[in-house]
């Protein structure tokens, strides 16, 4: 028999129990705050059409994962006949993001919907890219966006920075940054310049590049683009305007605003510039409004996105002091997404954690560290075999005091017991010998200070809660 090799297919993770806990707690503590801000929870199939993937900014095979049913040979003209067909709405293939898929369950429930619509979703994407450190083929993105019909306001943008900084407040992965702008502000800028409708997306992508590749490859990517060096400059000079942070006169986002107002007086055909400035200002006095603290937030005129289907406010989020791990939340707004499929106007904003990579990435800085490997607060030891019928009923009378709790079934030294519950991080024992079962009572170790004190089995559930608190 050939050997099996069953090692994970690259860029497809595995966690560890440790790991595993800590994206549980993650993901409770971003969806608490999801759902304090009214967002409902929906799933959507892993499989959708291949043709409502390509909707709207078509990804590619570099990224879509298609699926062709495997038979063996004795069926291979079934193959056939499917392949034949595999083409327009038959195709299928696995979602690459959560937006795209959004759109289409917005369509095919359409009527059975309130809007403003909010929902949160927390599902495992894929990618077919290449595999790399900290780049996953497989990963799980925790998504919230709102979608109005004909309508919605922009203070739902202004709305997303205050979750992101809430979520990544109560994580505590230290300082970070939420940078914001708006696709209309580039978009009317290059407009502006004179570059042609079908150049400006192109060089909003190779703007997008900046972080990653430089001035100087950006400057040579717009000179492929038809712009002269001076343009090339100026787009370089612009996307530099920040907010003075010394100033005391005025927040830095404001300065930024009164630049940009400044420069559409002196722009030729500056309608949408104008608009995106209307719409980035109201935006950030939403922000403030909010309360997010000035200093988590700012905007930057760099930041594009590059997915085609974002029109107006976007975001990006970075770590200080830890710039090199990419954005750690990123999104934005869409106008034209879901009416792709229902033809109507139905704009929409939102954000997206992608939590499998962040996860990675925050372990690899050791910004996080796993939990312990069991959630099991208290392990109940196995003295003697006659003794199981308390064991049982002393760990159900904790559980159901709410406290997590492991019964050893098997007979091992006391030592090795309690090595056990040291090395999955448990961080109590309950010892019941025949004396203490005689007496009703019990030794309750503290694993993480070695600690014993004798507690009566019938206030052990409270000594174990108060203790634990």
């Amino acid at each position: 028999m050939d050997k099996i090799n069953f090692s994970t297919p690259s860029g497809f993770p595995e966690f560890l129990p440790g790991e595993k806990r800590l994206e549980q707690h993650l993901m409770d503590t971003i969806r608490r705050v999801y759902e304090s801000y009214g967002f409902t929870p929906i799933e959507t199939p892993a499989v959708e059409r291949l043709e409502v993937l390509q909707a709207k900014g078509n990804q590619g095979d570099n990224i879509i994962y298609g699926l062709q049913p495997i038979l063996p040979p004795n069926r291979q003209a079934e193959r056939d006949e499917a392949g034949k067909g595999d083409t327009g709405s038959e195709a299928r293939a696995l979602k690459f993001d959560q937006t795209v898929p959004l759109a289409a369950y917005i369509a095919r429930h359409l009527n059975d919907l309130q809007f403003p619509f909010a929902r949160y979703q927390m599902d495992l994407v894929f990618r077919g890219e290449r595999a790399k450190d900290g780049r996953y083929r497989q990963f799980r993105q925790c998504d919230i966006d709102v979608v109005g019909r004909k309508e919605l306001s922009l203070l739902y943008d202004a709305q997303m920075p205050a979750i992101i900084a809430e979520i990544f407040s109560q994580i505590n992965i230290g300082e970070f940054l939420i940078r914001i702008n708006n696709r209309k502000v580039l978009t009317g800028f290059f407009s502006s310049l004179g570059v042609s409708p079908d150049r400006i997306k192109v060089c909003i992508n190779i703007i997008d590049t900046l972080e990653k590749v430089g001035v100087t490859k950006v400057l040579a990517g717009l000179a492929t683009q038809g712009l002269s060096p001076a343009q090339s400059q100026q787009v370089i000079d612009f996307i530099n305007i920040k907010g003075d942070v010394d100033s005391p006169e005025e927040r830095p986002c404001q300065r930024v605003l009164t630049a940009l107002n400044k420069f559409a007086t002196e722009l030729p055909n500056a309608e949408q510039f104008k608009l995106g400035i209307q719409e980035l200002a109201t935006v950030i006095n939403g922000v403030r409004d909010l309360g997010v603290p000035a200093d988590r937030y700012c905007i930057d005129l760099s930041i594009a996105r590059g997915l085609d289907y974002y029109t107006g406010t976007v975001y990006e989020t970075t770590l200080i002091g830890h710039e090199a791990l990419g954005s750690i939340c990123s999104g934005g707004r869409y106008e034209e997404l879901v009416g792709t499929f229902i033809g109507e106007t139905m704009p929409g904003v939102g954000i997206s954690i992608g939590l499998t990579r962040l996860i990675y990435r925050l372990l690899k800085a050791n910004i996080l560290q796993p939990l312990a490997a069991t959630p099991t607060q208290v392990m109940v030891l196995n003295l003697q075999e006659d003794l199981m019928p308390i064991y049982l009923q002393v760990s159900q009378q904790l559980r159901q005091a709410g406290i997590k709790v492991a019964t050893a079934f098997d007979k091992r030294p006391l030592k090795k017991q309690f090595a056990l519950a040291d090395k999955q991080g448990i961080t109590f024992c309950v010892v019941i010998g025949e004396e203490e079962a005689v007496n009703k009572q019990c030794i309750l170790k503290n694993m993480t200070n070695g600690e014993q004190i004798v507690v009566s089995i019938d206030n052990l559930a409270s000594e174990v809660k108060q203790r634990l608190e």
